[in-house]
């Protein structure tokens, strides 16, 4: 399916992200949002990312003059009937996304996908009770949307081969490399590793074993070194094989927090409300200079990131990497 024209619903963070991210690809993207905020914040958001991917030579300068109008805000759901491809970025609730859904059946040809931007909600269960469940698909994206090569699609029970298809070559022409997750699992496949990395994080902080800045130091020095190249998997192989992990596996495992409540302290944390950089409190504090520098240094090391996979991992856009 030739790639002309995306739908866009819902301009909060990531879907300016993710519109800019389209725009910044050649594509037409017609945006729906309710509110008149967040479709300002948008273009001034979609302006910014425009310009820092010239800046770091991923597009030519001409997509600035460009983008304006190739940009379309929608007054009502209606305006997206010319769409292609729809991808929805509104909040993360079954109910409120499945509404919406049974909206868009009503707008869209059958076939037209319609991909929900969620981190974690199952998509089987946005897929019920709708007509054309089959046209429905996940995409987790990651911040900044539109630097990273992050993408996870997630097939539900009901999304069909042509459709998860077309969401990869979507993802190809972004230049993304789309991981397909082919089970509709709880946090999908970075959720999940991630997550168990947080529990053990809280376990080490809880027990007394290091204070924070250690373990974040202790993990940066180490699993900050291999994880933008290799994956867990790979690294095993490359340090030693699965006969050496599994026999040290045998003696750490039963050691392992495998709490299946939030743990401490980060429960005590979220009873209070502590928004990390936000507020300048979580497991570090923070003044607004130290935010500012803290995502300053993340922003950087993005694009560090971007450079190696474009070098080492070369994207061939004619098929899912």
């Amino acid at each position: 399916m030739k790639m002309q024209t995306i739908g866009v619903v819902g301009l909060g963070l990531l879907g300016r992200g993710i519109a800019g991210c389209l725009l910044a690809h050649g594509l037409r993207v017609i945006a729906f949002d309710r509110s008149a905020q967040e479709l300002a914040a948008a273009r001034v958001e979609i302006a910014r990312a425009i310009d820092e991917l010239i800046a770091h030579d991923v597009i030519p300068t001409s997509v600035r003059e460009d983008w304006p109008h190739r940009f379309t805000e929608a007054s009502t759901l209606d305006d997206l009937a010319a769409c292609n491809f729809v991808i929805e970025s509104i909040t993360e609730s079954v109910e409120s996304k499945s509404a919406l859904y049974v909206l868009l059946e009503d707008i869209l040809p059958p076939t037209t996908p319609i991909a929900s931007n969620t981190s974690a909600l199952p998509i089987s269960s946005l897929q019920r009770g709708l007509r054309y469940p089959e046209r429905i698909v996940g995409m987790h994206w990651a911040e900044p949307a539109h630097a990273t090569r992050f993408l996870e699609l997630i097939r539900g029970e009901a999304t069909s081969d042509a459709t998860l298809e077309a969401a990869s070559q979507l993802a190809l022409l972004l230049s993304k490399d789309p991981c397909i997750v082919q089970q509709d699992i709880p946090g999908f496949i970075a959720n999940r590793l991630g997550y168990a990395l947080y529990r053990e994080a809280c376990n080490l902080l809880a027990t007394g074993v290091a204070d924070a800045e250690t373990i974040d130091r202790s993990f940066r020095n180490s699993v900050g070194l291999w994880a933008s190249v290799c994956g867990p998997l790979r690294w095993i192989d490359l340090t030693g094989g699965p006969a050496l992990y599994g026999k040290a596996m045998q003696g750490v495992l039963p050691t392992l927090s495998n709490a299946t409540e939030v743990p401490e302290p980060l429960a005590t944390m979220m009873a209070s409300g502590l928004t990390g950089v936000r507020d300048g409190q979580g497991f570090h504090t923070y003044t607004s200079e130290d935010a500012h520098r803290w995502e300053q240094i993340y922003r950087e090391q993005v694009w560090r990131v971007h450079a190696v996979a474009e070098e080492v991992f070369p994207l061939h856009k004619d098929e899912p990497a």
